[in-house]
Protein backbone atom coordinates (compact mmCIF):
# COMPACT_ATOMS: atom_id res chain seq x y z
CA UNK A 1 0.00 0.00 0.00
CA UNK A 2 0.96 3.09 -1.07
CA UNK A 3 1.89 5.71 1.93
CA UNK A 4 2.88 9.46 2.82
CA UNK A 5 5.12 10.90 0.59
CA UNK A 6 8.34 12.01 2.03
CA UNK A 7 9.60 13.08 -1.52
CA UNK A 8 6.79 15.30 -2.11
CA UNK A 9 8.69 18.35 -0.54
CA UNK A 10 11.60 17.36 -2.85
CA UNK A 11 13.59 16.02 -6.09
CA UNK A 12 11.08 12.86 -7.16
CA UNK A 13 13.05 10.47 -9.58
CA UNK A 14 10.37 8.88 -12.12
CA UNK A 15 11.07 5.82 -11.12
CA UNK A 16 8.90 6.46 -7.52
CA UNK A 17 7.23 8.44 -9.69
CA UNK A 18 6.10 5.16 -11.71
CA UNK A 19 5.38 3.00 -8.48
CA UNK A 20 2.89 4.97 -7.11
CA UNK A 21 1.12 5.15 -10.66
CA UNK A 22 1.21 1.83 -11.01
CA UNK A 23 -0.27 1.36 -7.27
CA UNK A 24 -3.20 3.27 -7.50
CA UNK A 25 -3.82 2.19 -10.99
CA UNK A 26 -2.18 -0.87 -11.87
CA UNK A 27 0.88 -1.07 -13.84
CA UNK A 28 -0.53 -1.40 -17.55
CA UNK A 29 -3.32 1.13 -17.20
CA UNK A 30 -0.97 3.85 -15.41
CA UNK A 31 0.62 4.20 -18.87
CA UNK A 32 -2.56 3.97 -20.95
CA UNK A 33 -3.90 6.92 -18.47
CA UNK A 34 -0.80 8.84 -18.55
CA UNK A 35 -0.91 9.13 -22.09
CA UNK A 36 -4.48 9.82 -22.54
CA UNK A 37 -5.55 12.12 -19.65
CA UNK A 38 -5.26 15.54 -20.30
CA UNK A 39 -5.16 17.77 -17.00
CA UNK A 40 -5.35 21.55 -16.51
CA UNK A 41 -3.24 21.71 -13.77
CA UNK A 42 -0.98 20.66 -16.02
CA UNK A 43 -1.70 23.28 -18.58
CA UNK A 44 -3.57 21.36 -20.10
CA UNK A 45 -0.82 18.31 -20.73
CA UNK A 46 -1.19 14.71 -20.10
CA UNK A 47 0.94 13.70 -17.70
CA UNK A 48 3.41 11.42 -19.84
CA UNK A 49 4.08 15.10 -21.83
CA UNK A 50 4.50 16.85 -18.55
CA UNK A 51 7.16 14.85 -17.38
CA UNK A 52 8.70 14.71 -20.91
CA UNK A 53 8.61 18.67 -21.25
CA UNK A 54 10.54 18.26 -17.92
CA UNK A 55 7.65 18.88 -14.95
CA UNK A 56 9.10 18.24 -11.67
CA UNK A 57 7.63 14.64 -11.21
CA UNK A 58 6.60 15.81 -7.23
CA UNK A 59 4.11 18.50 -9.15
CA UNK A 60 2.39 15.97 -11.45
CA UNK A 61 2.25 13.20 -9.23
CA UNK A 62 0.04 15.97 -6.91
CA UNK A 63 -2.04 16.56 -9.96
CA UNK A 64 -2.51 13.08 -10.54
CA UNK A 65 -3.52 12.31 -6.85
CA UNK A 66 -5.86 14.88 -7.13
CA UNK A 67 -7.94 14.19 -10.58
CA UNK A 68 -8.05 10.99 -9.39
CA UNK A 69 -9.05 11.84 -5.51
CA UNK A 70 -6.51 9.33 -4.00
CA UNK A 71 -7.13 8.99 -0.54
CA UNK A 72 -4.64 11.06 1.81
CA UNK A 73 -2.65 7.92 2.54
CA UNK A 74 -1.55 7.66 -1.19
CA UNK A 75 -0.77 11.42 -0.83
Amino acid sequence: MLGWAPWLDGPVRLTEFWERMDGALGPRYSRYWADSHVLAELHGRTVATALADGEDAAVVWRAVWRNLQLPARER
